[in-house]
């Protein structure tokens, strides 16, 4: 019996709510398999207990975080709390911390949920995100200076390396390969941001020759955009940095029906240290505590987890299940059912039972 030892952070608002939701699927995950078991460790680390203690984690807070297989994380951030404060004090040192310099979001229509886009099925919003994790527009470098006077400036640097920026565009390209998607697009900005832009397309360049198998292009992050919504089908791995990467993801995630569903992993892909795995919506403070949220975006995100824990089988056991239950019309009520997030999670478990038998019968 393999332990996984599980660093579970709930964080705020609905979290506390998905999370839970998320460890159920993955418990009976671990049961049905036989082979593994989480052990899971709840650190309340969270926007409430930074109003208590005037931070959002303790100063050993990596430390403690160390020595963990994997952490699950809910949605951090709620008012009272500036936002910078939550991403700053909590997600970017661990993403940082544990050099998580890949964050992975895949944008699938799942069967079963409707696209806002017009007559787009699940066969044309299938495509995966890369997104720099590490450095990029995210860097904290600058400062402001005569604050509150006429002259107040503030200078907001973005910093690019040929390491950090060479790794997330390799994985990327390995990403297509393994994934068996053929088409790998990069979102760039060159002719507005005049250094850091031309730099990220020079080693694009230098990385796609290696990969003469796959079609690589790139579109300013603009038209990037526009074309989410225009041509979805065309894409198979698109690569960004930090700042495009977020906000192309939260587009991925609308367009493939609801930011509810949307999953991410913050991977450390040489495995020196833990990897992180989050939904991507917020803690949704408006409908918090009334057990509607939706929980696939945090089951999925432990479907990541699993494939990056080396149960890749496992791992589409869930994502089988969360096709059977949205085909079976129990869906929350961003995608336009009626269930609440116990009914959604307990049909997900039922049927990560019926996916595992269906597999172990070879159909």
């Amino acid at each position: 019996m393999r332990d996984i030892r599980l660093a579970v952070i709930p964080g705020d608002g609905i979290g506390n709510e998905v999370v839970p939701a998320g460890l159920q699927v993955l418990d009976v995950v671990a049961r049905v398999n036989g082979g593994f078991r989480f052990l899971t460790e709840q650190f309340p680390w969270s926007c409430a207990w930074y109003l208590q203690h005037g931070r959002m984690m303790p100063a050993d807070g990596l430390d403690q975080l160390r020595a963990f297989d994997a952490i699950y994380l809910g949605a951090v951030g709620f008012p009272g709390v500036p936002d910078h404060i939550s991403l700053w004090e909590l997600l970017l040192p661990i993403r940082r911390g544990f050099q998580q310099y890949v964050c992975l979001r895949p944008i699938r229509l799942l069967p079963g949920v409707k696209s806002p886009l017009a007559g787009r099925g699940p066969a044309d919003i299938d495509f995966y995100v890369v997104r720099e994790n590490n450095e990029g527009e995210y860097s904290n470098m600058g400062g402001r200076i005569y604050a509150g006077t006429p002259h107040d400036t503030v200078v907001q640097n973005a910093v690019f390396t040929r390491m950090g920026t060479e790794r997330i565009i390799r994985y990327a390209f390995e990403l297509a390969r393994s994934k068996g998607k053929h088409r790998i697009s990069s979102a760039t900005k060159s002719n507005g941001i005049n250094h850091s832009m031309p730099f990220w397309d020079e080693i694009f360049g230098q990385v796609a020759r290696e990969y003469p198998d796959l079609q690589a292009d790139q579109f300013h992050v603009d038209a990037l955009a526009a074309r989410f919504v225009t041509h979805p089908q065309q894409f198979g791995v698109v690569v960004g940095s930090n700042l495009f990467g977020d906000i192309l993801t939260d587009l991925g995630a609308a367009i493939a029906g609801s930011i509810g569903i949307g999953a991410s992993a913050n991977l450390n892909p040489e495995r020196l240290y833990p990897s992180c795995f989050e939904s991507i919506h917020g803690s949704a403070p408006d409908i918090a505590g009334q057990g509607i949220a939706n929980p696939l975006g945090q089951i999925w995100s432990g479907a990541l987890m699993l494939e990056h824990l080396g149960y890749a089988d496992e791992a589409r056991w869930v994502e089988t299940a969360m096709v059977a239950t949205l085909a079976a019309g129990v869906a929350t009520r961003d995608l336009g059912g009626t269930a609440n997030t116990a009914e959604v999670t307990a049909r997900v478990c039922q049927e990560v039972e019926r996916a595992a038998a269906a597999a172990r019968a070879g159909h």
